[in-house]
């Protein structure tokens, strides 16, 4: 577990799918199904995490996924009450961190072009796009393709 002032990163459980629905149906235009967070919970390739606040509330989430030394973040949000507290940077830190441990290459993600204050944490985080997907989200809006190169040197710092 990884602290940050009241929030609490840990691995997400099947307890806690209710108050991640609940953040995932305000979150996005096309949610995730309770079906989609069990696969993730059941696969050996992914280690979905969430942050827990004071009190024991999901404050947010993030499904990340490691196949080999390929990394990649199929989904992440915070509650809305709870955005520009660092919650996100918590959770995406904790997926670089683990992917380090791991000796990942890099860690990808997809994130809308009009995303900007996504797009800018990731840059800050140390990611830098890569692509676009054109027309990949249900509204016709473009995906920006993002890496984070994990180095040598940074796997070997890590350990």
């Amino acid at each position: 577990m990884t602290g940050l002032g009241d929030i609490t990163i840990c691995p997400m459980t099947e307890a806690d799918l209710d108050q991640v629905l609940a953040i995932e149906e305000v979150s996005y235009p096309k949610p995730w199904a309770r079906e989609h967070f069990l696969d993730e919970l059941q696969s050996p390739y992914a280690f979905p995490l969430v942050a827990l606040d004071n009190e024991g509330r999901v404050a947010g989430y993030i499904c990340p996924t490691l196949l080999f030394d390929e990394g990649e973040i199929r989904n992440v949000a915070v509650r809305s009450d709870m955005r520009n507290y660092g919650v996100g940077r918590a959770l995406v830190e904790s997926v670089l961190s683990e992917c380090r441990s791991r000796n990942a290459a890099y860690v990808g993600l997809e994130v809308r072009v009009s995303n900007d204050a996504a797009r800018a944490l990731y840059k800050k985080l140390g990611f830098v796009e890569s692509g676009q997907r054109p027309k990949y989200y249900e509204n016709g809006e473009d995906a920006v393709l993002m890496e984070c190169p994990l180095t040598e040197a940074e796997r070997s710092d890590a350990v």
